[in-house]
């Protein structure tokens, strides 16, 4: 008789369900509720067990009647706990729960785990006067959860952690708008000039950023039992959002990147790995993204702990992806921490210094001159820790192009040059090797002197000539006489090439009323020039 009645109870309306479910909406609700089952269950374990079968176990998501979605309870759906702590839904509608003040601590957990199923719902803020009383709701829920988890002093367990992840991801990871991604619209889009658009959801997100950032640093958070929720696809997806173009949700991303990579080891190679591929990316297919400098801000502190000696994997990060990224039209959006980077790297091995300078050397800009400074800049720094031996394996190329650099008629980039004899380190090593370097630039020098147009320019060009002159006087006037001796030459050059290009004018001239061809070979012109008769004389003689 009793087996009857128990089997017809699951065929009833599933309407008390929404009333009495504890509305924990975790996997492992049960587990989680069954301390709290009192007295006042009355006999519901075999009611629960039997019904337990019949319940949906989707993972889908309910609406609310204002049309946001929020997630189904997979389970509890049968029982009642002694104190009801107010349910997440009565007839569709999105209500507020308890203050964790007003329950006892037995059931602050509960309290917490049905919180946080609350706040998955995810509400539309692209109209600000919708849903005002229930986003108010979830705010206030959501800074009651950061409270708590501020002063939890008990481990997390592996269902609060499911939860919390799942909350988290409900939140956070969403695709971003993808305005500006297309290649035409790329040439045209200058983020310098362009405002960024702001995260209109950012008054609940910032809240799930802190309390993400307080959950991975807490002290109650077990990384070996995390590390199962904070996986490799929850870093990628946290890698994916640094894209946004709202400067404050990145700030928020890069330091709970850089708790991840502190806290769980095991993900450590991975996040590098990671932040890899997105430079390549960059580099070679898009050339935009919103988030470059934040990674490489987190990268200068990975690198600084780096253990000595560097692994190869460090070594070759440092050769195909943060080299290369002075190649992007954009470097000047990320180009202090790109330095900070590189320099960081010399610093830990002196023996990458010539890697780093021929880098710089194949990526200098030709046509960019406020590029050309801020790569002036970052040599200075990557020089001054450089060895002597280091510098000499590339000292010829670097000043071949430093020569160009003092010749530049941007008087910035001549000027920033010209500073680098203002750095002691740097100043010593030229002095060193001046043998070999001021033949190689006292033509530039020679030429600032005699004719830059901007005063400022000369006055230091005068200083670098005075400081080679009193390092070895001598060699300084044999690299003058040498430097007048070429220009006598290229003179004399450049007037048999004006001789040539007239006397070709000239027969060219003759034979415009015949329209005759003239063919005139090298042997033939120069013969011509030498004996000072036209091309067609020497060639009918």
């Amino acid at each position: 008789m009793i087996k009857q009645i128990l089997g017809k109870l699951p065929r009833k309306p599933s309407k008390p369900s929404s009333n009495d479910s504890n509305n924990d909406g975790g996997l492992h609700a049960h587990s989680s509720l069954n301390s709290s089952n009192g007295p006042s269950s009355i006999n519901n374990s075999k009611l629960s067990s039997n019904s337990s079968k019949s319940l949906n176990t989707s993972s889908g998501a309910s609406r609310l009647n204002n049309g946001s979605l929020v997630p189904n309870s997979k389970g509890n759906q049968g029982k009642k706990s002694a104190p009801q702590l107010g349910p997440l839904m009565t007839s569709g509608v999105y209500e507020a729960l308890p203050s964790f003040r007003d329950v006892p601590n037995s059931e602050k957990h509960n309290l917490f785990m049905k919180k946080l199923n609350m706040c998955c719902v995810v509400f539309d803020f692209s109209d600000p006067s919708k849903n005002l009383k229930e986003k108010d709701i979830k705010r206030q829920t959501l800074h009651e959860l950061l409270d708590y988890i501020s002063t939890v002093t008990s481990k997390f367990n592996e269902i609060a952690m499911q939860e919390i992840t799942r909350m988290v991801a409900a939140n956070l990871f969403r695709t971003l708008p993808s305005m500006n991604h297309d290649n035409k619209i790329l040439e045209m889009f200058d983020p310098e000039d362009e405002e960024p658009a702001m995260e209109p959801a950012w008054p609940h997100l910032q809240i799930v950023y802190d309390f993400l950032l307080r959950f991975v640093a807490s002290s109650e958070t077990d990384a070996k039992l995390a590390k199962r929720y904070i996986d490799h696809s929850f870093v990628l997806r946290l890698l994916d959002l640094f894209d946004s173009e709202d400067q404050r949700e990145r700030e928020y991303l890069k330091t709970i990147l850089h708790r991840i990579y502190g806290k769980f080891m095991v993900h450590r190679p991975f996040i590098r790995k990671a932040i890899n591929n997105i430079f390549y990316i960059f580099i070679f297919e898009t050339e935009r993204h919103n988030g470059i400098a934040e990674m490489l801000e987190i990268l200068g502190s990975i690198i600084n702990g780096f253990a000595l000696p560097l692994k190869e994997e460090h070594k070759l990060f440092l050769l195909r992806a943060l080299i290369p990224l002075h190649k992007p039209k954009r470097v000047s959006m990320y180009h202090q921490q790109l330095s900070y980077c590189i320099t960081q790297f010399v610093e830990k091995d002196f023996k990458l210094a010539d890697t780093v300078v021929r880098g710089l050397l194949k990526y200098w800009p030709m046509t960019n001159s406020s590029k050309e400074v801020m790569f002036l800049g970052e040599l200075e720094e990557v020089l001054e820790a450089t060895q002597a031996t280091e510098f000499q394996r590339c000292m010829v190329p670097l000043f071949h192009q430093i020569g160009r650099c003092l010749n530049s008629s941007h008087f910035q980039v001549a000027e920033r040059a010209l500073f680098l004899w203002n750095n002691d380190h740097i100043r010593n090593l030229i002095t060193q090797n001046h043998r070999v370097i001021l033949p190689i630039i006292f033509p530039a020098l020679e030429r600032n002197t005699r004719g830059h147009w901007n005063q400022a320019v000369q006055s230091l060009t005068l200083n670098v000539k005075k400081i080679f002159s009193d390092a070895d006087q001598e060699f300084f006037d044999e690299c003058l006489v040498k430097f007048e001796e070429d220009e006598v030459k290229q003179m004399e050059t450049r007037e048999k090439r004006d001789l040539t290009w007239k006397r070709l004018e000239d027969v060219a001239t003759s034979k415009v009323v015949s329209n005759e061809a003239v063919l005139v070979s090298k042997f033939i012109s120069s013969a011509a020039i030498a004996s000072g008769t036209s091309p067609r004389a020497t060639a009918a003689g």
